[in-house]
């Protein structure tokens, strides 16, 4: 059957399916699930690729009152001029009080309908061009207007302008786009780009992004900006954005997902400091900056790292002491004891690392054990920037005992940061470092510049506003557990704590979050609420959220503390279940294997565990360390999800839409399920065996298919909209979607 795809663009402002669909002929042009047809009745089909250049995403929400505007530009490169035809399915629940359509600056008028008549058109559609891109808008009401015409090789601009009230749920108030607008495509979207300017009464405090990595600027305390740009977009995930408004010096929000009564529910606790300066004092620090001259550094490294070193002595403030320890096989300290950083001080200190040479042996035990002993004031903030580029060769070498030193030596619960430079580094050294001094490792590719992963980490650390930070979640009858991240970090201003955990019941919670600033204890008590039953899969993210980092802890603890057999048997259901992949696992998306066969594919995953892990340098040792990180220090469901492509785990970012062409995939996920391709069918990756062989068989575009598609309020139809043999289990029944004969 010949197909093209063409996206067009995603929005919704509530936590639901909201898409611009455009279908005309000829050519037909459908957007997500994006489709162009071949013209109709006409004996061979025109190829025609069509493209979108742009979608770009305007948003003005004040307090909860959203105005959205989507602009979208997309070609007919066809010879043939286009009749197109825009449909709206509206978001589930939404109350839209405006609603605009313009094109090429032209309104057009349209017509609203009811969800019934909605479904029959899309059922039509779907019958004629035996395509199911539409389903996954049944129990959609539905926006038609008229038809315009595009001329061939002719460009358009589709503007949808609309306002909407956005819905606020324990405390925090939420915006969705699902931007998945090219994952049918051919070609990917050229450019997208989200600007979301929020403005509140109250001063806004939580602003969190679980899809995406964003950026966020806050002019002041009531106005927050966020941004997000994409190019050449193969496949994004579904965009969502939360926030919050509080007048406390920590705002604290709870998002809780508990989908199974007989199962632990999943938890998200934001932590947010006051971002004013005038509210919260800065807490003076002390900073050791490590700093490896051994032979190895010789050439770039050595003036990079020299480059870095001075740009992080200009960021101290006058209130910050320091010092440099520069190592080879021998340790040398700027000064014998801590610096004030004042002008003469850090002018004296910019010369001294101009001076530094590289040459000799790596002494890091004894670098390490020189600064940590220059640390005695407990009261304030201590930090170790720990950078080197290869392995011990002079003094202590067991990767144990340099830890263990290290640990001893560490009497002010200094928080050590390692930043390992190039290939040949110990990563696995590294990563002990950083577990027993509280910190994190962070690796740096051979042909990356040092100095701007080395500054940007530090403005995240620069300006710290509580220490020895503890939470404490009190239920009536109920607890918590695994939660993560294990150590709690301290809270820089700017920055906000995502703490993830399961809960075993539901209700009210007492929290209490405590820490130290400036030598004073601080306490802030807060209530919040657990679901005992969530009613749709809305916060469905915490829960894969939670999964990424309890593998990025399992990983840790097979890589630290050698074979468990329990681990990894735990390490591949988790992958399974939520399509979170690891170079350990990522054979699950081969044809060959056998989703149900739990025991051997475990046995499978020890051995590429055992094997991989004893690599701690070269490429694949300080990239097998590298990921592990990311999924640990995850604050997005996104961060960890490497594309999975012909059973490889890629890394880049292919999914969020920074990444290579599109290429098959191996694997997705839809709503809350993880499907696997095994031949020519998209499998659940929850059916067993038993299952399987129980499953009933229904044909595709059969009535039987569409009543399925609009039972069970619609879930269905999203699965069914894989156009391919799809295995699904929904509810107590398996189903097995089989082509037309």
């Amino acid at each position: 059957m010949f197909r093209r795809f063409f996206a067009l663009s995603a929005l919704s402002i509530v936590p639901a399916f909201a898409q611009i669909v455009i279908i005309g002929g000829p050519p037909v042009v459908i957007g997500r699930p994006p489709v162009i047809f071949p013209p109709r009745p006409m004996p061979m089909p025109i190829r025609a690729d069509c493209r979108i250049e742009s979608v770009d995403v305007h948003a003005d929400i004040q307090d909860q009152a959203a105005k959205v505007r989507v602009s979208q530009v997309f070609r007919n490169p066809s010879s043939l001029p286009m009749e197109a035809q825009v449909l709206f399915p509206l978001p589930e629940g939404a109350a839209v009080s405006a609603l605009t359509l313009l094109v090429d600056g032209k309104e057009l008028t349209g017509k609203l309908m009811g969800r019934d008549e909605a479904r029959r058109i899309y059922e039509e559609i779907v019958r004629r061009r035996r395509d199911p891109a539409l389903l996954e808008y049944m129990g959609r009401d539905l926006y038609q207007t008229s038809v315009f015409p595009v001329s061939p090789g002719g460009q358009s601009t589709v503007q949808l302008q609309y306002s909407q009230l956005l819905k606020k749920d324990s405390g925090l108030i939420a915006f969705a786009l699902p931007l998945a607008t090219a994952k049918h495509s051919e070609k990917p979207v050229e450019h997208l780009t989200v600007n979301v300017n929020i403005t509140a009464a109250a001063p806004i405090r939580t602003v969190y992004s679980p899809t995406h990595e964003v950026d966020i600027t806050r002019p002041d305390d009531s106005r927050a900006a966020v941004t997000l740009s994409l190019n050449n977009v193969a496949s994004a995930d579904d965009f969502r954005l939360l926030y919050s408004t509080d007048a406390s010096p920590v705002g604290l929000n709870v998002i809780s997902y508990k989908p199974d009564d007989n199962e632990d529910g999943y938890f998200a606790l934001l932590a947010t400091p006051d971002t004013r300066a005038d509210h919260v004092a800065k807490l003076a620090k002390t900073v050791i900056f490590l700093c490896d001259r051994s032979g190895s550094m010789a050439g770039p490294k050595i003036a990079q790292v020299k480059s870095a070193l001075k740009y992080l002595l200009r960021q101290l403030d006058p209130a910050d002491t320091f010092n440099i320890v520069a190592y080879d096989s021998e340790v040398e300290a700027f000064r014998p004891e801590l610096q004030r950083a004042n002008t003469a001080s850090i002018d004296a200190a910019l010369a001294w690392v101009e001076g530094i040479s590289a040459g000799g042996g790596t002494n890091i035990d004894g670098a390490v054990h020189t600064g940590l002993r220059m640390l005695t004031d407990s009261t304030r903030p201590n930090y170790v920037l720990f950078m080197t580029d290869g392995e011990p060769t002079v003094g202590e070498r067991s990767e144990t005992q340099i830890a263990a030193n290290a640990a001893r030596e560490n009497k002010v619960n200094a928080r050590l940061f390692a930043f390992g430079v190039g290939f040949d580094v110990n990563a696995r050294l590294l990563d002990r470092l950083a577990r027993e001094l509280r910190g994190t490792s962070i690796y740096v590719k051979p042909n990356e510049n040092i100095e701007a992963p080395v500054s940007t980490f530090y403005g995240k650390i620069a300006s710290p506003m509580m220490t020895s930070v503890a939470v404490d979640i009190q239920f009536d009858g109920g607890s918590v557990a695994r939660v993560y991240p294990r150590q709690m970090p301290d809270l820089f201003r700017g920055d906000q704590l995502v703490l993830v955990g399961r809960y075993r019941k539901g209700g009210a919670a007492r929290i209490a979050l405590t820490g130290e600033a400036g030598g004073k204890k601080a306490n802030f008590s807060y209530q919040a609420n657990f679901v005992e039953r969530s009613a749709d899969d809305t916060n469905g993210f915490v829960a894969r959220l939670w999964a990424t980092r309890r593998i990025g802890e399992i990983i840790d603890d097979l890589d630290l503390h050698g074979r468990n057999k329990e681990l990894v048997n735990e390490l591949v259901s988790l992958s399974q279940k939520y399509g979170i992949l690891t170079p350990y696992t990522s054979f699950l998306t081969e044809d060959r294997v056998n989703l149900t066969s739990r025991a051997s594919n475990n046995v499978f995953a020890e051995g590429a565990v055992a094997r991989d892990m004893a690599t701690v340098t070269g490429e694949s040792g300080v990239q097998q360390r590298a990921l592990k990180a990311q999924m640990q220090n995850a604050v997005t469901v996104q961060a960890a999800a490497a594309p999975i492509v012909g059973g490889t785990v890629r890394g880049g970012g292919g999914r969020g839409g920074r990444g290579d062409a599109p290429a098959e995939a191996k694997m997705q996920q839809v709503g809350q399920k993880v499907f696997f391709k095994k031949g020519q069918l998209w499998q659940d990756s929850s059916v067993t065996a038993d299952q399987a062989a129980h499953a009933v068989h229904v044909v595709q575009f059969s009535q039987q298919y569409f009543d399925l598609a609009a039972s069970h309020g619609g879930t269905m139809a999203q699965y069914l909209a894989l156009d391919e043999p799809v295995l699904v289990n929904l509810g107590s029944q398996t189903y097995q979607i089989d082509p037309e004969k």
